[in-house]
This record gives C-alpha cells, sequence and structure tokens, in this order.
C-alpha cells in the first residue's frame, strides 16, 4: 500500500486548551463541515475520547457513502485521532494535535495519512484531486476555528 502525507497547521490567538475544548464541543463537526461539501453526520457515540466513532454519510452525485471513523490517542488539551473503519479510503488517519506557543496561544496541525483505493490506478486517477480537497478543506477548517476562537 502507497501511503501519501498531508498536514497543515495554523498559529491561533488561543490556548491548547480552548481549542481542544472547541473541537469536542456538540456540533464541531458539522461546524466544521464547508458548506460546499455533502457530508452530513449520521451517528457520534462517545464524544471525543477513545473509542467513541462518528459515521458520515458523503454523496457522490447520485451515490451515497457511509464513512466511519474511530477515535484514539486522545490527550485532552493536546491531540487526538481519527481512523477510517469503513470509508472510500484504503487507509485514513487523521491526527489532530494543538501545540501551546504559552498560556494563550498554539499552533493547530492537523495531519492525515491516506491511501487511495485501487493502488497505482486510484492514485493516477484521484491523487491530485484528494489533494485538492484537502487543501481547500483544512483552508475552510482552520478559517473556521480561528474565527471562532477570536
Amino acid at each position: 500500500m502507497h501511503f501519501e502525507q498531508f498536514t497543515r497547521r495554523i498559529h491561533l490567538e488561543a490556548s491548547a486548551d480552548e481549542v481542544f475544548a472547541w473541537h469536542a464541543a456538540p456540533g464541531a463537526l458539522q461546524r466544521l463541515n464547508p458548506p460546499w461539501e455533502p457530508v452530513e453526520v449520521v451517528g457520534e457515540t462517545g464524544g471525543l475520547a477513545d473509542g467513541s466513532e462518528v459515521t458520515l454519510r458523503m454523496h457522490a452525485g447520485p451515490a451515497a457513502i457511509l464513512w466511519v471513523a474511530r477515535i484514539s490517542d486522545c490527550v485532552p488539551g493536546r491531540q487526538f485521532r481519527d481512523t477510517q473503519v469503513r470509508g472510500p479510503f484504503a487507509f485514513w488517519q487523521h491526527t489532530h494535535r494543538m501545540e501551546p506557543e504559552g498560556p494563550c496561544a498554539c499552533t493547530l496541525e492537523d495531519r492525515i495519512v491516506y491511501a487511495l483505493p485501487f493502488g497505482p490506478l486510484g492514485r493516477w486517477l484521484g491523487g491530485w484531486f484528494v489533494r485538492r480537497k484537502l487543501d481547500r478543506l483544512f483552508a475552510y477548517r482552520h478559517l473556521v476555528t480561528a474565527d471562532a476562537l477570536k
């Protein structure tokens, strides 16, 4: 399996604890979903804690795809990770890390390790598309997060 990596960081004028709490608050995932992405949260269990799961329904034209992710490596105020249990990727692991920069600021880092389905053919057909979607998605998410924490 061939793994790709995507990383995006933003400096925030909020503590790592505040940023983590914002992500843990009910509705955070819905707030982070851009209006142009046809994704809906259809199930959540356990909040932001190890072992909890979130189920998303994504629409690709007339087809609907379920994406189930499990939360792990949850360290309150510092990080959490979601790993695809079922979904469109051959592999997906997204680590959300909050690095303190003093008492009132931090760097939020989103690091995704993923593999596209269908091996080399999937990379050739969809690699550029996925990278572009991730760039746009995380630019939006970081903007929403920064605006919410002002």
